[in-house]
């Protein structure tokens, strides 16, 4: 009786790192743990003093550790991160999903020991952190951010408080922090009450009528009220100008990383997003990028800073378009056992470039372009949150194919993606016709 034979494989893991030395991080003390033959003490504990880390990073080189992974714990692993990368070390800095369910490892001095074992034997993979220049982009721009919701909340703040005095502003002006909104925003806290004199300062661009705009600022006029609409309305104005400082400082960040001269080509005309930056940020973009990415449809200024700034132009990191979506967290899962499909589900990432690009997905809906086709299509087959995944993620591999091969976008239009989307459905039924013994015959009526 015939025996299979089954194939024999020698063990891949092998000792790849042998000096790696691995850290456990933690907001009062780091411990830190070297192979064992190289200190009679191979685990030790630093504190987060900066004195302290210097101190451990002249152990690690005492050591002849050249290699150091370290877990991501909340933001006290960057001032080390930098640190330890400015004295030469390789540092990996490594997900802490990948490493904590480990039975009986529950102590910080053995997630440090784990840590170095994993390490050596090349286990873990180190995360992406683009260049330090970007990182400095990358900084401010989410600085940013954070102003601008600020300033969401603080406009939200003025609505309560006009709602509180029943002023219906609202209800005929769609946006009361605009010019027409601030002026009379502005009058109201300078003192003046008459409804016709406040309606006076209306833009001639307002639809809502002198007597419509008069009727809805009649209210009541409490002091607590008017207080707090006052210090939201300065609170508003000292938003402003950090954000304007801080679009200075993106401004000069941004000619720093300049690779290119020049200007990007005229494409479609585009109104400028309301809250993009004051300077012109698209011809800085593309003098650091080489390419106009704001030629994608979907994609304006602030969704570009957005990306550039949390990936960099630089993809040599990313080996293909398929790992770049892989990162941003925009490809369909692979949960596959015994042959069977079990999910797909895009695993959640807390990725700001991805939720960009999902903003600037779901804005394709009514754009007559072959991605607003693209979306549109999507949306027949499956639900609204995977087509905004699916398109986010055609839009995820057209910026890395502009990004590291220099290639310019060109938009072939809403008839050509139509008009292939029907040569492609004519030639399935061609060939289920043919299955069938039949054949597909075209017919002379008009469609």
């Amino acid at each position: 009786m015939a025996t299979r034979k089954r194939p024999t494989t020698e063990s891949a893991i092998t000792l790849t790192h042998p000096n790696a030395a691995g850290i456990d991080i933690g907001s009062a003390s780091h411990f830190c743990a070297v192979p064992p033959d190289r200190d009679d003490e191979p685990v030790r504990e630093f504190q987060s003093f900066t004195a302290d880390l210097h101190r451990l990073a002249d152990w690690l080189d005492a050591c002849n550790v050249d290699t150091v992974a370290m877990e991501s714990t909340g933001v006290y692993w960057i001032a080390l991160y930098e640190l330890l990368e400015s004295r030469g070390f390789t540092v990996l800095l490594v997900n802490a999903r990948h490493v904590k369910n480990v039975s009986g490892r529950k102590s910080d001095v053995l997630d440090c020991q784990w840590l170095q074992q994993l390490m050596s034997y090349g286990l873990l993979h180190g995360a992406f952190r683009p260049a330090e220049q970007v990182c400095v982009l990358r900084s401010l721009t989410r600085q940013r951010t954070m102003l601008l919701r600020s300033q969401g909340r603080l406009v939200q703040h003025m609505q309560k408080a006009l709602v509180q005095m029943n002023i219906q502003l609202a209800n005929v002006i769609s946006d009361v922090v605009g010019e027409t909104g601030q002026k009379i925003l502005r009058a109201i806290v300078g003192g003046e009450r008459d409804g016709m004199a406040l309606a006076k300062l209306k833009n001639s661009r307002i639809h809502a009528s002198l007597d419509e705009i008069a009727r809805s600022l009649q209210g009541n006029w409490p002091g607590e009220h008017l207080f707090a609409l006052k210090q939201a309305l300065n609170a508003f104005d000292f938003c402003g100008t950090q954000l304007a400082e801080c679009d200075a400082q993106i401004e000069a960040q941004l000619q720093a990383l300049h690779v290119c001269e020049g200007e990007p080509a005229k494409g479609k005309k585009r109104g400028r997003a309301r809250n993009a930056p004051k300077f012109d940020l698209r011809t800085q973009l593309f003098q650091m990028c080489g390419v106009d990415l704001t030629r994608i449809d979907g994609i304006d200024v602030t969704t570009a800073l957005v990306v550039v700034s949390e990936v960099g132009a630089d993809m040599s990191k990313f080996p293909s378009d398929k790992h770049f979506a892989s990162w941003l967290g925009l490809c369909p899962g692979t949960k596959i056992t015994g042959g069977k499909v079990m999910s797909g589900k895009t695993k959640r990432c807390a990725n700001r470039a991805a939720q960009a690009l999902r903003l600037a997905a779901a804005a394709l809906r009514s754009s007559q372009s072959a991605l607003g086709a693209y979306y549109r299509r999507l949306c027949a087959r499956m639900d609204k949150p995977k087509a905004v995944t699916a398109a986010a993620h055609k839009l995820a591999r057209l910026i890395y194919a502009m990004l590291a091969h220099g290639q310019e976008y060109t938009d072939r239009g809403q008839d050509y993606f139509e008009e292939r989307y029907r040569q492609r459905v004519l030639h399935n039924l061609a060939q289920r016709a043919k299955t069938m013994g039949m054949q597909l015959v075209p017919c002379d009526i008009p469609a």
